[in-house]
């Protein structure tokens, strides 16, 4: 967010010079004139080569949670909000993250709510924490929405970090396999084939075919990895196109082995986050509607999406639920049931917790399946090559046998 330098008066005709971070020119005025300064002067802030060194500048999913928590546990105290912002503000480790949070007490100490203020700071808080935390002060239960916000963020984390869990180890051993496999073929497999070209005489298929693949490997690996860098620039540009995005996703779920788990996972998010928001207080279309902005999949965005096209029709939420394929029949049947029964938020939260279960099964499974997978992969690639350069060895032995 642009930050403005700016030079006024207060109501007691002090000058006052200082910096404030808004979305515009107008916006800021206006906020000056709430703290009750009028504005003299008013320039954006040059943006210059900024070296960090005290801390990170990302703010982390991990380091919200955290803010949310505590949050909660010192308004249940029974502390009043800009005193929790001040204390969170000086204990975070973040200085960026440290920086927004004493810019929303700022804000909230000049008169803005405290939904309005962390609204100005989307890189920090989402549309949906910023709506939470709207629906909690509406409804004058702040302390109750927050320790629900900071249980959803929590286990959302959690969630994601099993996720990441199941998937980092295969990619990191494939990427020691490649490495591996690379330098076989540029340093050991030449120094055979140099050995084996005073042999004479016609050597083993898979021999030969190894020692052609080494002198192409030695040949166009120059011309490979900058072709490779050009592919994943390409694929990250396609990737945030709302066509690619949907492409992959799509793709993503038809997956043999990481689809069923990907599809989990989603289901788990989407009736986490829409039993939240309904339990809050949120209207039903609204949460739909941050549901999908906040689902991370394009399949599942356009499902919410068709879903409050179809309820503002006058439908209930189970009837197009169930045209869409990414939702299991169990899960429609138990949304249609918590409608009837009025209790669609604890339905919902029922649903999330028994899908979170069910990644942890699957997460689980995946790793055991994987790791023998794994290891014959490893030992057919590797063991295959050895072999491959052994054979001509083995077969001048038995000659002079």
């Amino acid at each position: 967010m642009p930050v403005f330098r700016y030079t006024g008066k207060t109501r007691a005709g002090a000058t006052q010079n200082g910096e404030i971070e808004a979305l515009d020119r107008t916006t800021a005025t206006v906020v000056l004139r709430q703290r009750q300064i009028l504005v003299t002067s008013l320039k954006a802030k040059p943006k210059g080569i900024q070296l960090n060194f005290g801390g990170s500048k990302k703010i982390t999913e991990q380091e919200v949670v955290i803010f949310t928590r505590q949050f909660a546990t010192m308004i249940e105290a029974g502390l009043p909000l800009v005193q929790c912002l001040d204390i969170l503000a000086r204990q975070t480790e973040n200085k960026e993250f440290a920086r927004i949070i004493t810019q929303v007490k700022t804000d909230v100490e000049s008169g803005d709510g405290y939904a309005d203020a962390l609204r100005k700071h989307p890189k920090a808080f989402s549309e949906f924490y910023v709506n939470m935390i709207e629906a909690g002060e509406a409804g004058g239960i702040l302390d109750t929405i927050t320790e629900r916000l900071a249980v959803y963020l929590e286990k959302a984390a959690a969630l994601k970090s099993k996720v990441k869990g199941a998937l980092v180890y295969p990619a990191v051993i494939v990427g020691i396999a490649v490495v591996v496999v690379t330098f076989l073929l540029l340093y050991v497999i030449p120094v055979f084939a140099e050995m084996f070209s005073s042999f004479g005489g016609e050597l083993p298929a898979p021999t030969r075919f190894v020692m052609t693949l080494s002198d192409l490997v030695r040949d166009y690996v120059l011309y490979a990895i900058p072709l490779f860098f050009v592919f994943v620039w390409l694929f990250k540009r396609f990737y945030k196109t709302d066509k690619g995005k949907l492409a992959v996703d799509r793709l993503v779920l038809k997956l043999p082995v990481f689809g069923p788990l990907i599809q989990k996972v989603a289901v788990a998010k989407f009736t986490r986050t829409l039993g939240t928001l309904v339990s809050s207080g949120v209207p039903i279309i609204d949460g739909l509607t941050i549901t999908a902005r906040t689902a991370g999949n394009k399949v599942v965005e356009g499902a919410v999406l068709s879903i409050i096209t179809s309820i503002k029709e006058g439908q209930t939420i189970a009837e197009p639920l169930g045209r869409q394929p990414i939702f299991p029949p169990m899960v429609v049947q138990m949304i249609e049931v918590g409608e009837n029964a009025g209790a669609l938020d604890a339905m919902l939260n029922k649903i999330a917790d028994f899908y979170d279960q069910e990644v942890d099964n699957a997460v689980e499974a995946l790793t055991k399946l994987l790791e023998p997978m794994l290891m014959v992969f490893l030992g057919i690639v590797i063991g295959g090559m050895v072999i491959a350069m052994y054979l001509p060895i083995f077969k001048i032995a038995s000659v002079v046998e």
